[in-house]
């Protein structure tokens, strides 16, 4: 490979500890710069690069040896600092979700499109051996033609463990715009687009109480629904079964299944980057683990920008592209209007599958433990 693609980083929170660590490994990127509102937050993470430097957005966006801007802040920021990027002529990785809204999303996606400029968007678990393994399976045609699915994520809430929960129970939290990229990204990886949907969703109590850390005991109200069940009709006909809820407190339920014509196959954790995929045939009527065949190995927070690099220097499509993320992000907010009005919603934006990662990659120079 040839130059390393150099990032400047927008946020250094909580979520820039692990792309920080998997940069330290992967020699297709380079972090050369930080910004943050506390620059204090902003010089420790840049101290963890050698060369990079604590500065000020405008600095970032203006500076030459920045080709790519990490934009890690909080969703409703996301459209402002990756509309900026792309003016200042940058590439763009975002977290996820791509924008706070679609037709933010779809503002950003116009944008790098008259730019000449990439977007990105996490998430990036997908491209580990968990769910690459799983798409392996199901393109070979193990289980025949995929008919429908199951998707399940379910918690008791996050003022379990969260010293400020409210977030998530305001509008553009819930479980659905919290975890359904994981989800939704790996059913269009697996599935591939979705065409309409119908939902219904629920809350189960009027006010959550923090349990731990200096707030404990403090009461806040519930303003949106926390208990989302989705049906999404796949462009392909498969039918998936959505549950995202934030008022369960214990499921023996598997996060994904797909289902085919001759068998069904079970797919870890979409949050994680790894896991045991198991495979249940006509021809061979048992659960068996599927061995390793594909992903990027010892895959981390970070991997779709290394992907992103990799994808500039041959000129081909990046995996973690703005369109998925863009029609991620319509499906859920569909999924949340038929629930609101009780009727079908169309999907009106689609997207290509991405390419899967074929075979078993290694792009760090240290993997560490992974698959």
């Amino acid at each position: 490979m040839g130059r390393a693609l150099r990032v400047g980083i927008v946020g250094a929170g909580k979520i820039s500890a692990q792309y920080s660590e998997s940069f330290l490994r992967l020699p297709q990127v380079e972090v050369t710069a930080v910004a943050d509102l506390d620059g204090a937050r902003a010089g420790a993470l840049a101290a963890q690069h050698a060369g990079a430097r604590a500065t000020s957005l405008a600095s970032l966006l203006a500076a030459d040896d920045v080709d790519v801007v990490l934009n890690l802040t909080i969703p409703a920021a996301h459209a402002e600092v990756a509309l900026a990027a792309i003016a200042a002529g940058k590439h763009v990785y975002g977290e996820k979700p791509l924008a706070a809204t679609t037709g933010e999303a779809r503002e950003i996606v116009r944008a790098a499109g008259e730019a000449g400029v990439r977007v990105a968007c996490a998430p990036d678990t997908v491209l580990g051996t968990g769910i690459q393994t799983a798409r392996a399976v199901v393109d070979a045609g193990a289980i025949g033609a995929p008919h429908a699915a199951t998707a399940f994520m379910v918690a008791p809430g996050h003022e379990r463990w969260h010293g400020d929960p409210e977030f998530y129970y305001r509008p553009g939290g819930g479980p659905l715009l919290d975890m359904g990229p994981y989800y939704l990204t790996s059913l269009v990886h697996l599935l591939g687009p979705v065409r309409r949907v119908v939902g219904a969703s629920s809350r189960a109590h009027a006010t959550r109480t923090i349990a731990q850390g200096p707030r404990a005991g403090t009461q806040f109200d519930v303003e949106i629904d926390t208990h989302i069940t989705g049906i999404l009709e796949h462009e392909s006909g498969a039918l998936t079964t959505l549950i995202m809820s934030f008022d369960t407190w214990a499921a023996t339920l598997p996060r994904i299944e797909v289902y085919g014509a001759a068998g069904s196959l079970s797919i870890p954790d979409p949050n994680h980057f790894d896991g045991a995929v198991r495979l249940f045939t006509g021809e061979r009527p048992e659960w068996v683990d599927v061995p390793v065949s594909a992903g990027y190995l010892g895959a981390g927070r970070g991997y779709g920008v290394a992907d992103l690099a990799l994808a500039l220097e041959a000129g081909v499509a990046h995996r973690a592209s703005d369109d998925v993320a863009l029609h991620v992000l319509h499906v859920m907010e569909a999924v949340q209007e038929a629930a609101d009005v009780g009727a079908r919603v169309e999907v009106t934006t689609s997207c290509a599958r991405p390419l899967p990662v074929v075979g078993r990659v290694e792009l760090a120079e240290d993997p560490g433990s992974g698959s």
